[in-house]
């Protein structure tokens, strides 16, 4: 299938494959007598697990390092675990980060319910924040 289709197919855009490729992320494609990209199904799987990977917040560097332990001939599933395990100590720290926020901002804008203009000095710009 030519690029277009395939970027049809897999929801993505020329411009994104053409990326892929010049990124590594996408093996480069045959070309045909007319200097057309083909690609064949194994880029449609290729780009699935890229979309997937994606989704869990991988960076494209650790996409790639995934592909190349596969395309090297081993399975990567110690790596594709070590990655998830980072992933999930990063996102349980913004967690954190974000409730600790919420705390703060929800103590200030209880502050600022009750706001007392008598109380607001001229050389502050606002007492609540």
């Amino acid at each position: 299938m030519r690029i277009g289709e395939l970027a049809a197919v897999t929801g993505t855009t020329p411009k994104t494959l053409r990326f892929y490729e010049d990124s590594g992320l996408l093996s480069p494609a045959a070309r045909t007598p007319s200097g057309y990209r083909e690609y064949g199904q194994d880029a449609v799987t290729r780009l699935d697990f890229i979309r997937r990977g994606r989704a869990a917040g991988l960076t494209l560097a650790q996409i790639r390092e995934v592909l190349d332990v596969r395309d090297r001939g081993r399975a990567p599933c110690a790596h594709v675990e070590d990655l998830l395990a980072v992933r999930l100590r990063d996102l349980d720290a913004q967690i954190a980060d974000l409730q600790a926020l919420r705390d703060t901002v929800a103590q200030l804008h209880h502050a600022a319910s009750r706001p007392d203009p008598d109380r607001c000095h001229p050389e502050q710009v606002c007492r609540y924040l």
